[in-house]
């Protein structure tokens, strides 16, 4: 089966483009992720106060320690661009496409941002370097290797987000590094108050996220994609990891009975066309509820799967409860 590469995408798929193996995508069709909408921990919207630091262990027992505030800061994943966003600061370079989007910079600004050549897999250290950054920020499972090329020249971060929760985490962490500990609480308590008015009224409709390339495609999870780690609050999720590789089917989605669709398109190797377009030539397609009631919603990759920061997740929210309703 075809994966994108690792959970800096999604999920967890064997990362074909990679070349790695990654666990934890999908269930057996008897496992639903939970019973009911809504049946999870109601989200408190209490914010508690950050406090600036030079140091500190992150959310995932990473400790990172500075000298003083990071300035130029290089962003090896959305995560940190989404941040930054966040905090009122704009990354030195990006490896991401995700300041394009009109709710964070916008082109013309996002146009501005140098791109670190070398792809996401494979930044360039010396092209890294170059913009002489204070601070690297990047996925641990990715760019986790990078680590002893940049050691003594910068401080290399890696983040390992995996649920909403650890990447409020990560921004609160950040906006205690950077001094703009009034911008990160205000991103937090407006994510938290977002997601709390959200799971008052969950949808009865059962809903599913799936994303790749082509029929050989991956399912979203609650327990380790920050994305789907939302939908358990807002509407019906009946798909929970089963902790090890499998590949998927349109028979165990149209055993789940869906009521909507989202299909992140994600492109490998120059490929193209929409993912939903791709299945729909498998005749089970048009049988499964979302597809007859027109609920198949393809979104915007870069914000679904790869944002994964407060701005990003928000606007998941604003997308996904209005195709909900």
């Amino acid at each position: 089966m075809l994966r994108a590469p690792s959970r800096f995408v999604r999920g967890c798929v064997t990362a074909v483009v990679v070349g790695s193996v990654l666990a934890g995508c999908g269930s057996t069709p008897d496992e639903p992720a939970n019973a009911k909408p809504g049946a999870t921990a109601k989200t408190d919207v209490t914010v508690e106060p950050i406090k600036p630091a030079t140091e500190l262990t992150d959310v995932n027992g990473v400790k990172v320690s500075l000298k003083k505030a990071p300035e130029r800061i290089v962003c090896l994943f959305a995560l940190c661009d989404d941040i930054l966003t966040e905090l009122g600061m704009v990354p030195t370079a990006t490896n991401s496409a995700l300041l394009a989007h009109p709710r964070f910079l916008g082109e013309e600004k996002a146009g501005k941002v140098d791109v670190i050549p070398g792809g996401f897999i494979a930044p360039e250290v010396e092209a890294i370097l170059s913009h002489k950054p204070d601070l690297v920020i990047g996925l641990g499972d990715t760019h986790g290797k990078l680590a002893p090329a940049l050691k003594g020249a910068t401080t290399f971060w890696a983040m390992q987000p995996e649920t909403w929760e650890d990447s409020v985490g990560y921004l609160r962490d950040t906006a205690a590094l950077t001094g703009r500990t009034a911008e990160g609480e205000k991103a937090e308590k407006t994510f938290r108050t977002k997601l709390a008015t959200a799971e008052k009224a969950p949808s009865g409709k059962t809903a599913l996220i799936i994303y790749g390339s082509d029929e050989n495609f991956g399912v979203a999870t609650p327990e380790g994609d920050v994305t789907a780690s939302l939908f358990p609050k807002i509407s019906q999720y009946p798909w929970k990891s089963r902790g090890v590789e499998g590949s998927y089917s349109l028979e165990e989605i149209l055993a789940r009975d869906v009521d909507v669709l989202f299909v992140e398109t994600m492109s490998f190797g120059g490929g193209d066309g929409k993912l939903s377009e791709k299945l729909a030539k498998n005749p089970l397609w048009s049988k499964i509820p979302a597809v007859r009631n027109g609920e198949v919603h393809e979104v915007n990759s870069e914000l679904w799967a790869k944002g994964r920061g407060t701005r990003s997740l928000g606007l998941v929210l604003d997308e996904a409860t209005a195709a909900l309703r």
